[in-house]
């Protein structure tokens, strides 16, 4: 028997606000443990909950981008239940009117769109970060009351590439969005995995097992891939899938039990009674849409609009908002744009792949990388020549003229008379090149170049060396 996946996502994404959801406490990602707490964060008697604009704000930018229906008033809820990571015994959070409802977005597979339905976006405070050890636990508050949206999908995903170019796409839109960093590997983006499995043809659900906590965006497709072949084994066996909560350990490439769920845990949701309902007027709805940076997509159209760029480079360079700053403040000053996008993509990325750094650290400017493409546009320098000074600028952070000085390069010599004595005096030396080049040998023509270029120490034009050398071996 042949099985389908039924999978659903939950997406938690950490606002980066300068302070939590409801207190005044700073929102910093690294600091020093239980050093960045409010009174309110731990549940003093007498505290009360103040909600953060900007949270609301960016909520509704995200929820706009997923094409949702935007609640013009603000509800907040308790979500009851005592755990060690929520000293309050409750969440505030959003549950019968979430900000957003009912949206979409499309991910693309194998060069189809397929539509992924959201049924809800809410804003609710983050738990404190427990670390486990094998005796005992430590609780970090620092991430308590950061503030959160958490992005519910329907169950519409089939696989787990599915399920990862839909995290990829929600990434994209938070971090263009600048609502959020994005980045898995610090918590700031988590996400839980709902999976079942049912005959083809049926339209009943099967037994859910929820992944909790995925914490890298291949890890997903992983989990999701070695789950389904799980679940499948079991049920062709005979077997019963049960309810569970499971984990994926990346070492051993398998989800792990973490617990057997039962029954569903009642929250008691009521409402917070400690925020009244914010009336959202339609002017702040609209500034908040407004004042959102450009999403990827959009970047992408303005890329070939105004750049004339491929697909191909256009989505190399959209894949991070800081090369696409650095892409357009080069463009201001260069026209070639085809060969910007080649250096970028190309012998920049090299060089922030092998130093792990980002284009923001990167040594050469992007007004010295459009002036060292100038140099090769002016026939200044050659192509050879431009890797020499970009490995040296990058070396010394210095700019194409103070490189070239340095390294002693000079100029190309475009005058054509002096250019075709030299060519000559080669095909007067190596008559048995002409004749291998008659013959058929194309290699020929490389040779006699490089025997040009010799001569000019280097100096020549190497286009204009070739093609009077193809004048002269076709006469």
């Amino acid at each position: 028997m042949n099985f389908e996946a039924v999978i659903g996502l939950e997406i938690h994404v950490e606002l980066k606000t300068k302070s939590k959801m409801f207190s005044s406490a700073p929102n910093v990602f690294g600091a020093d443990a239980n050093t960045q707490v409010a009174l309110l964060d731990m549940a003093f008697p007498g505290t009360l909950p103040t909600v953060n604009k900007n949270a609301v704000i960016y909520a509704v930018r995200v929820a706009d981008a997923l094409h949702m229906q935007i609640d013009n008033e603000l509800h907040f809820d308790r979500k009851n239940y005592f755990y060690s990571d929520l000293p309050k015994g409750y969440q505030i959070t959003q549950n019968l009117r979430p900000i957003g409802s009912n949206g979409y977005l499309e991910i693309n597979i194998d060069g189809k769109n397929k539509r992924i339905n959201i049924e809800r976006l809410h804003i609710e405070e983050d738990t404190c970060k427990q670390l486990h050890f094998r005796d005992h636990t430590l609780l970090d508050y620092n991430r308590a009351g950061v503030p959160l949206i958490e992005i519910v999908s329907k169950p519409e995903m089939r696989t787990g590439l599915e399920a990862m170019k839909y995290v990829e796409k929600i990434r994209s839109i938070v971090v263009f969005s600048d609502v959020s960093d994005g980045k898995m590997e610090e918590g700031s983006l988590r996400c839980d995995v709902n999976i079942s499995l049912r005959p083809y043809g049926s339209d009943s659900f099967g037994t859910k097992v929820e992944i909790k906590n995925i914490n890298s965006i291949s890890y997903i497709q992983k989990a999701i891939d070695f789950e389904i072949a799980r679940q499948a084994k079991i049920l062709l066996s005979g077997g019963r899938v049960e309810q569970e909560t499971r984990r994926y350990d990346e070492a051993k490439r398998e989800t792990i039990l973490m617990r057997v769920k039962t029954d569903a845990v009642d929250y008691k949701y009521f409402p917070e009674p400690n925020i009244t309902p914010i009336v959202l007027s339609d002017e702040f709805i609209a500034n908040a849409i407004n004042s959102r940076p450009e999403l990827a997509e959009e970047i992408f159209a303005r890329l070939q609009k105004n750049y004339s760029l491929s697909d191909y480079d256009a989505s190399l360079i959209c894949a991070d908002k800081n090369i696409v700053a650095y892409y357009d403040m080069a463009a201001k000053t260069t026209n070639n744009y085809k060969a910007l996008a080649n250096w970028i993509n190309v012998d920049v990325s090299g060089v922030l792949n092998k130093k792990c750094i980002s284009i923001t650290e990167f040594a050469i400017t992007p007004t010295n990388l459009s002036a060292l493409i100038s140099m090769v546009d002016s026939k200044e320098i050659n192509s050879a020549q431009a890797r020499e000074l970009f490995a040296y600028m990058e070396a010394n952070k210095t700019d194409p003229k103070t490189a070239k000085k340095a390294l002693g390069i000079v100029s190309q010599i475009l005058d054509e008379d002096y250019i075709k004595n030299i060519v000559e005096q080669v095909l007067a030396e190596f008559p048995d090149s002409i004749v291998d080049y008659r013959n058929g040998k194309d290699r020929a023509l490389g040779f006699l170049v490089g025997k040009v270029m010799a001569k000019s120490q280097g100096k020549a034009n190497p286009k204009i060396a070739s093609d009077m050398l193809l004048k002269k071996l076709k006469e």
